[in-house]
């Protein structure tokens, strides 16, 4: 009869190949982001619509919008199911960190005009359009190179007539990103990101 030390030790060297595929998968699970870098944080499902795109509609734009809230503050709205309101990343002041909240395949509901939601991703800037501090390097930096690849992935041109403002949204009242959104520091940035 085994000793009760073998019956351990064999036990214990029986779960390993198992703890070793349960680790093995978690690390091949699919990512939820679209964008490498980014991390996945939702928004309600409530303040988006499910979609296909860019089957269902094509993708030719980049709205740029700056929150007129926290980082932490704009997180929470779009996880609250009551505001009706979500874009598809945000990007974070003080180093560039990206949120992703809504698939792009699905309808982000930012742009206040269902025909640009449905042709185009939203991105948030943390901060304040009278607050040009908020407007860092750092932003620029991270936000361009999501532009960038957005514009790779969907074939839009990177100009300003496809990366534009919410204030440039026909029927808008917002006046986001403002004037101290630095456009030919960023179109360029997008351009050789």
């Amino acid at each position: 009869m085994p000793s009760r030390r073998r019956l351990l030790q064999g036990a214990a060297l029986a779960a390993v190949p198992s703890a070793l595929l349960t680790t093995h998968h978690a690390v091949a699970a699919p990512r939820a982001v679209d964008y490498p870098s980014a991390e996945w944080v939702p928004a309600s499902t409530s303040n988006y619509t499910a979609s296909n795109r860019p089957s269902s509609y094509p993708i030719n734009y980049v709205i740029i919008h700056v929150t007129q809230e926290t980082y932490a503050d704009t997180l929470a709205i779009f996880k609250n199911p009551a505001k009706k309101v979500s874009a598809h990343y945000v990007v974070r002041s003080a180093d560039g960190h990206i949120a992703q909240c809504v698939r792009e395949r699905n309808v982000g509901w930012h742009a206040g005009n269902w025909s640009y939601n449905t042709r185009s991703i939203g991105i948030e800037h943390e901060g304040w359009v009278d607050q040009p501090e908020y407007f860092t390097d750092e932003m620029y930096e991270q936000s361009a190179a999501l532009t960038a690849a957005i514009c790779k992935k969907y074939g839009i041109p990177k100009n300003r007539e496809h990366i534009i403002g919410h204030v440039e949204v026909p029927g808008t009242d917002h006046t986001d990103p403002g004037r101290h959104w630095d456009w030919t520091r960023y179109i360029r940035m997008v351009n050789f990101a």
